[in-house]
């Protein structure tokens, strides 16, 4: 899976600047295709958003989405 680069560099922020219109743009596109993902594997995203609150990190929950597809993340 790419990442954008413009989801990289929103992501990597230690800022509390505003996000460009760009940056929200991709980072709307990424939880959409993340989302997309959950449903198929039948993770809601309520139950992604616990499991995120919980401690795990987006890198935990996409390699926890790709196993349970059998694909390498």
């Amino acid at each position: 899976m790419a990442i954008e680069p413009n989801l990289t560099a929103a992501l990597s922020r230690e800022t509390a600047d505003p996000l460009t219109l760009t940056q929200k743009e991709a980072l709307q596109r990424a939880v959409a295709k993340i989302v997309g993902l959950g449903a198929q594997v039948g993770v809601s995203a309520d139950q992604m958003i616990l499991l995120l609150e919980s401690g795990l990190t987006v890198g935990e929950l996409l390699e926890f989405l790709a196993a349970q597809t059998g694909e390498v993340a």
